[in-house]
């Protein structure tokens, strides 16, 4: 019987070493390598072809997003099961947009990792703890986005642009990426990121992250496929 080949990356090496060795007692399954920072993931990914990389979203360098978007841009094989500390509908949209064929808490049990692996190899999609199809999948999807849509109205007049500091912190926001790591990359503090983001929802007049994201790509202030291709132009 085929195995199915997986790699587990992780930055905590406790939480990676045991799910490697849960992953280990299945007889159909079997780790063929482990990295701990989204670089060494990218490469292993491209030398290793596993049928299954089970990322954390949160990896030091390039984060989990950015590493699935790469991976779906260069048609590897690889599918990419991304797991979270912080689940919510937001990560998990992102997480569809970017490609993932699964997204999941790291709070889940050993046999439900198990299954979902399976029904990722059997070519399934898992997002909210449910599974679909291609079809199902696109469906989901829409309907978060237009759920996001339905939730705001648009700004009042008159309508204040955005600084050219929000603008770069609009762009890594559609990236997917954590005020954290937008810190890291822009050289700002924590907190000034945090501001940021409250002015830029109060001139779009939305409430959340998503609404914000939903707004910015509908309206054309940025373009997800222009915005991310700087980030990969360094990989």
């Amino acid at each position: 019987m085929k195995k199915i080949t997986l790699l587990i990356v992780d930055d905590h090496p406790l939480f990676r070493q045991g799910v490697v060795d849960a992953l280990a007692l299945e007889t159909d399954m079997k780790v063929i390598g482990q990295a701990s920072n989204g670089a060494d993931a990218l490469e292993l990914i491209r030398s290793l072809r596993p049928a299954v990389a089970v990322l954390d979203v949160n990896l030091p360098g390039i984060n989990g997003q950015q590493i699935t978007h790469q991976v779906t841009q260069e048609k590897s094989p690889t599918r990419v099961l991304l797991v979270t500390g912080y689940d919510d509908v937001e990560q998990a949209l992102h997480a569809a947009l970017a490609g993932a064929a699964a997204f999941c808490s790291k709070n889940i049990e050993p046999q439900n990792l198990v299954q979902i692996i399976r029904d990722v190899v059997r070519g399934k999609f898992i997002f909210s703890s449910q599974v679909f199809n291609q079809r199902e999948l696109e469906a989901w999807m829409n309907e978060q986005m237009e759920g996001a849509r339905r939730s705001y109205s648009e700004p009042g007049s008159p309508f204040h642009p955005l600084s050219e500091r929000e603008m770069e912190v609009l762009e890594c926001v559609v990236k997917g990426m954590s005020n954290k790591e937008i810190a890291g990359l822009l050289g700002i503090s924590h907190q000034t990121v945090k501001n940021h983001v409250t002015s830029i929802l109060r001139k779009f007049g939305v409430e959340d992250r998503t609404q914000a994201v939903v707004y910015a790509l509908k309206h054309g202030w940025v373009q997800l496929k222009n915005a991310e291709r700087q980030s990969w132009q360094k990989i």
